[in-house]
């Protein structure tokens, strides 16, 4: 029988058991799915997004299923960074995974002030995420993830009060989405995630009724995979940062293509609604794959990716 691979890799100041991480909003505050996994399984997870005070979020309801994926429209509903650290981070500090908390806010002080609230209470939390796709109030609601200038503006600002590796997590629903890489990378990022959901629709039958009060909502799912990988290829050689992969990851195949794009870890969202043990599942599918392919370590799959880009053809030319 073939040794066991190597999963675990390093990255941005983190070093996780293997490379795949629970994506945040699917994945609630990581104490929930206690009951259904061994949460210590996981390479990590990523919280719902915190913001300052509580919020409600979107009245329902606010997921629609689709033959290819999800339409969702939560809201960014959660209890807030105080009530978080008060009634959640105390058990999550126990666990032996990395623990990040993604963050998010209406104006760039919101950022600052979650983080710097995460910050003073001291340890428990692995890493930071920055989503950057709430509309910015200050700027006539224009959408942080939108506008280059406020990636950079945002990252440099929590870069300042932040001790903890810096993640930012990136939309797809720009033109061209290496401009908002390269900005959250000089502005002091230390890697970058991507991708967010796209934004999509759906319409009932009945005129006038869609499925989702808001109307629009973000779409994610096996659907968007294959887009989200040319993205994560793309930015991969357009920054000098470590990329995480995420979009319509369903099993350990999907994660080993991500990584021979060249991403240095991966995030399973989706999967996770319809199967709470998807994250747990994945990370033994790509072991197999590993061990199948006679892999030693995982991270030779974005090492193999990187050496066969500098020895094609074209990079010769």
């Amino acid at each position: 029988m073939s040794k066991a691979p190597d999963m675990a890799v390093e990255f941005a100041g983190l070093r996780l058991k293997n490379p795949v991480i629970a994506a945040s909003g699917t994945f609630g505050y990581g104490v929930e799915f206690e009951p259904l996994l061994d949460l210590n399984e996981l390479g990590g997870l990523v919280v719902k997004g915190l913001s300052r005070e509580p919020m409600a979020g979107n009245p329902p309801p606010r997921l629609a299923e689709t033959p290819s994926g999800m339409l969702n429209s939560v809201g960014l509903q959660n209890v807030g960074v105080d009530a978080f650290l008060r009634e959640k981070l105390p058990r999550l500090g126990q666990l032996n995974t990395a623990v990040i908390a993604n963050v998010f806010g209406e104006t760039t002080e919101d950022y600052v002030e979650v983080v710097r609230r995460l910050e003073a209470a001291g340890g428990g939390l692995a890493a930071y995420e920055l989503n950057l796709s709430c509309p910015n109030t200050k700027r006539g609601g224009i959408t942080f993830g939108s506008d280059p200038a406020l990636t950079r503006e945002v990252t440099a600002a929590v870069r300042k009060v932040s001790r903890r590796p810096l993640l930012v997590k990136l939309s797809p629903n720009v033109t061209d989405i290496v401009p908002f890489g390269q900005a959250a990378e000089a502005a002091g990022a230390d890697a970058l995630c991507l991708v967010n959901t796209f934004v999509g629709m759906q319409f009932g039958l009945a005129p006038g009724q869609p499925p989702i009060p808001a109307k629009t909502a973000g779409f994610s799912g096996p659907a968007i995979r294959f887009q989200a990988l040319r993205l994560v290829y793309q930015t991969v050689r357009a920054v000098q940062i470590p990329v995480i992969g995420i979009g319509g990851i369903l099993c350990g195949a999907d994660a080993a293509e991500f990584l021979r794009a060249g991403a240095a870890a991966v995030q399973v969202g989706t999967a996770n609604f319809y199967d709470p043990r998807a994250t747990v599942r994945i990370v033994r599918e790509l072991e197999a794959c590993c061990r199948k392919a006679g892999i030693r370590h995982v991270r030779e799959l974005s090492n193999n990716s990187q050496e066969s880009e500098r020895d094609s053809p074209k990079s010769r030319a």
